[in-house]
């Protein structure tokens, strides 16, 4: 089969400490510290081998992911931006959807011919945190597209137990094609769906929310705070068709953050009581949540689910007084996160089609990851087949 496989040098940065762990494995635990000189192309791979509990996907739908983007991206030396766990080379690729087409002889929940969507997120089971309930905490931890095979590709095999069904989804919308992409954005959704829920558990009906970045895991925190009732969402992005997009998925304002003090605007819009649930998705907390802080309501939230190397400067003295609290989220798996975006979007509840803004075949992969750097578009889906 192809696949776009993404290759580069394992040349740690001057000063890096390798851990015993990364030397025994060959995986970098920082990325960005590690990989360098990164070469990507769509080229042949072998076909995955399905095991007993596995089943083989034909991909129909991958979305490019902010992920991807740091991958193609470099610094000035030439390391890969990405900062978390990887391993090369390795197909890219894991917000994906497609058909089974095969299924091993120990499966039992899935049979051919079922549409899936799958987790990204590899965990064990076995270790502590996944024996507690925290499978996104996993550490022996694997992820599709970072360490082991993704979905940029004509086909990707995966254990049952990650796979969740969107016939409903399909059901729902008459299309199967359409349905494919739609469930393509599952993860991207449940992400956001975790970030605010599962983590920070939520707000109430009639809250005040906002969003800072509408790149594809905000639009997905807007069109989710809409459906759970919040009665005002204010949305903060620098691109002006991504702000376009918050509008379509359900924001009441949005703003240029480069143009409007954000806190004043929330205080305003708010009529001086600051708003209950933040959202941080931008991936930039050092400059976000000092507005954010200046714009808490009592009891409010601020939950971070864009990722950012980075230190925040944070007056808890703010967090006492309006007796607030500030929660960290990554991940997707557990807690029922892929089943309920399932539900949501097969019951009409949570529509974020219009987010989809361009497709690639795969042969143009490296193409539409380059466009993705521009930064202006929702979400760019491959179609691989």
């Amino acid at each position: 089969m192809k696949g776009l496989v993404l290759d580069a040098k394992w040349d740690p940065r001057p000063g890096y400490a390798l851990s015993e762990w990364e030397q025994e494995t060959g995986k970098a635990i920082a990325g960005n510290s590690i990989w360098r000189n990164p070469e990507l192309g769509v080229r042949e791979w072998p076909d995955p081998e399905v095991g007993p509990q596995e089943v083989l996907i034909e991909v129909r739908a991958c979305g490019v992911c902010g992920s991807d983007m740091h991958f193609y991206e470099t610094d000035e030396e030439n390391y890969i931006l990405y900062p978390g766990l990887t391993k090369f080379p390795c197909v890219l690729g894991h917000e994906f959807s497609g058909e089974v087409v095969e299924t091993g002889k120990e499966v039992r929940t899935l049979a051919k011919g079922d549409m899936v969507t799958a987790e990204e997120m590899i965990w064990c089971g076995r270790c502590f945190p996944c024996r507690n309930g925290y499978p996104n905490q996993c550490t022996n931890l694997e992820e599709i597209g970072f360490t082991v095979p993704g979905a940029f590709a004509n086909y990707i095999a995966m254990d049952e137990k990650f796979c969740w069904k969107i016939d409903a989804i399909a059901e729902r919308l008459g299309d199967r094609e359409k349905a494919f992409e739609v469930g393509a954005l599952t993860e991207p959704t449940s992400v956001s769906y975790n970030a605010m829920f599962s983590r920070a558990e939520g707000f109430k009906p009639g809250h005040y929310v906002s969003v800072f970045g509408a790149g594809p895991i905000g639009l997905a925190a807007i069109g989710l705070a809409r459906a759970a009732g919040a009665s005002l969402i204010a949305a903060f992005e620098i691109s002006e068709p991504r702000r376009q997009l918050a509008e379509k998925v359900g924001a009441d304002y949005v703003y240029d953050p480069r143009e409007v003090e954000a806190a004043e605007v929330m205080m305003e819009l708010s009529k001086g009581e600051g708003f209950n649930f933040h959202v941080e998705a931008a991936g930039a907390p050092q400059v976000v949540v000092p507005e954010m802080e200046k714009a808490l309501a009592v009891n409010a939230k601020i939950v971070q689910v864009g990722r950012a190397a980075e230190r925040v400067p944070m007056y808890l003295e703010a967090f006492q007084v309006r007796h607030s609290q500030a929660y960290g989220a990554q991940g997707h798996s557990g807690y029922e996160n892929f089943p309920n975006v399932i539900r949501m979007v097969a019951s009409g509840g949570l529509d974020l089609s219009s987010i989809i803004t361009a497709r690639y075949g795969l042969s143009e992969t490296v193409d539409a990851i380059a466009r993705s750097t521009t930064r202006s578009d929702g979400k760019i889906l491959v179609k691989p087949n």
